[in-house]
Parts: structure tokens; C-alpha cells; sequence
């Protein structure tokens, strides 16, 4: 999976990038979701869309140890 990131084009840079912007989506979907919708629902929108961090972030360190040991 890996080789196939790198292959896309995509770097550790831009995942971590990612990560960073789902952690600030989480926060808008969150804030858009109160106004429009049950404070239930609002709840699920901002950690369905937080729990994208984590991935964004893993596969950035995994690809970051994988650029390191290329070099």
C-alpha cells in the first residue's frame, strides 16, 4: 500500500497534511451540523470525520520511515 501512495505521487508531507485537515473539517462539520441538525447527530458528523486523523497520520509515519530508509 505503501508503494502505491508513493507511486500516486503523495508524500509524508501531504498526509500529515491530511491529518491536519481533517482534525479542522471534524471541527467545522461539528459547528455546521449544531446549527442544522440534533446535537446527536452533530456529535457522530464531527467524530466520524475525526477518526480520519489517526489513519492520516499513521500512514504519514509509515511512509516517513519508508522515504528514511530509501536514502
Amino acid at each position: 500500500m505503501l508503494t502505491k501512495l508513493r507511486d500516486a505521487g503523495l508524500t509524508s508531507d501531504h498526509l500529515f497534511t491530511a491529518g491536519f485537515v481533517s482534525i479542522g473539517l471534524s471541527l467545522v462539520s461539528w459547528v455546521i451540523s449544531t446549527k442544522a441538525e440534533h446535537v446527536e447527530r452533530a456529535d457522530r458528523w464531527g467524530i466520524f470525520v475525526g477518526e480520519w486523523a489517526p489513519t492520516f497520520f499513521a500512514l504519514g509515519v509509515a511512509l516517513r520511515l519508508e522515504e528514511k530508509s530509501r536514502r
